[in-house]
């Protein structure tokens, strides 16, 4: 992992055909996002890759090597094309095994309702060395492995899963954001904005036009986990708009 221990930082792998061809629309990317944000971990990439075993491996092993976390989505349920965790299993070097805690908490969930059949007894396989990450929903596990996290593609049942492992995870400072919104378009304050972040480089500040009820503006984001320098930073921008003409509108947001 190439992040200190004081800026952690995160990826996520969403994985599944589905995603790549329109059918289902992923919803996982900005809850993890919101949530990694609200204790100091950053987000700073995503794929997404089909369910092809070299494909998820690979990717696997570039994003495990360069971040602090890895947070896998999908590919875990009891159909053929879930295969991410003989993928998981692959990247690690290590067999995927029957987990008996795995399994008998499938047991618990089917008993008196339905069969518990070969297909569903996939989702307790883990690989060796896995830690169980609990799904409160349908039982059938998550886990993680060194640090990769392999959660479930249902957004309600990932988010379940999240919530019960985020007291795992060693965060950083907490990151703060500041908007400013406007109704200059970006070519206007391009110039300044560019100026702006070279006096705050410990800052990230990003430009996002909009256009909502016939009238188009512009949200200026500065995101960081220094309170005062956003401060300032927030309010030279409010000099630069209405300098420019605009009239500033600003958000204060514990996160970003």
């Amino acid at each position: 992992m190439t992040s200190s221990d004081a800026n952690p930082t995160a990826a996520v792998l969403i994985i599944g055909n589905e995603i790549l061809s329109g059918r289902t629309k992923d919803a996982n990317l900005p809850h993890i996002a919101e949530k990694l944000g609200e204790i100091g971990i950053r987000l700073r990439e995503a794929r997404v890759v089909p369910d092809v075993p070299e494909e998820i491996v690979d990717a696997l092993n570039a994003l495990r090597s360069r971040y602090t976390y890895v947070f896998t989505t999908g590919g875990i349920g009891p159909t053929h094309d879930d295969i991410t965790s003989e993928c998981v299993a692959r990247a690690f070097g290590v067999p995927l095994e029957r987990n008996a805690d795995a399994v008998e908490r499938l047991e618990r969930h089917y008993a008196g309702r339905q069969q518990l059949n070969e297909a569903r007894l996939r989702m307790a396989n883990v690989p060796a060395g896995g830690i169980l990450v609990d799904n409160p929903i349908s039982a059938a596990p998550g886990y993680q492995i060194g640090n990769v996290f392999v959660l479930a593609g249902v957004p309600n049942i990932m988010q379940a899963m999240l919530d019960g492992i985020l007291p795992r995870l060693t965060g950083g400072p907490p990151i703060h954001a500041r908007t400013v919104s406007c109704e200059l378009a970006e070519g206007r304050l391009a110039a300044d904005l560019g100026a702006l972040q070279e006096r705050y480089p410990q800052l990230e500040i990003g430009s996002y036009p909009y256009f909502r009820r016939g009238d188009f503006g512009v949200s200026l984001v500065l995101r960081g986990t220094d309170e005062a320098a956003l401060d300032a930073a927030a309010e030279e921008l409010c000099g630069i708009v209405r300098t420019l003409g605009g009239t500033p509108a600003l958000t204060i947001g514990a996160k970003g």
